[in-house]
């Protein structure tokens, strides 16, 4: 068993098989998670694993180039776009809608126990060198 990082298994292995561009879901539970990608579901109950531990801790294990987010974040769920736009180079905004689409190219999805509205953002992979 590791002793730091992500433990979660399936989400540790999933991690492991991304490459440049890749994207990566991360989701509130309201979000409709598409047909195609692997999916993670961490939740486990509303709240938890929160948004922003989920993106912290991804965060910690992957290069990121940059994100895709909702427009309507920034009103509906200001703290969560704080949390973003405070951590991610070049995020994007794009209405919610076009987000649900742009998901459909994800290569992995990861379920947070989110429950407060567009908790929702589209990593795109980046590489170390």
């Amino acid at each position: 068993m590791r002793k730091a990082g992500i433990l979660n298994r399936h989400l540790a292995g999933a991690l492991a098989e991304l490459g440049h561009g890749d994207g990566v879901l991360v989701c509130d539970a309201g979000m409709p998670i598409p047909a195609g990608p692997r999916v993670v579901d961490l939740a486990f109950r509303a709240g938890v694993p929160s948004f922003a531990e989920v993106v912290d801790g991804l965060l910690d294990e992957l290069v990121v180039e940059g994100g895709t987010a909702a427009a309507e974040i920034r009103a509906a769920n200001p703290e969560a776009a704080g949390l973003l736009a405070a951590r991610l180079p070049a995020l994007a905004f794009v209405p919610h809608e076009e987000l649900k689409e742009l998901s459909r190219g994800a290569r992995l999805v990861v379920r947070t126990g989110e429950a407060r509205p567009y908790a929702n953002v589209l990593l795109r992979c980046g590489v170390f060198f």
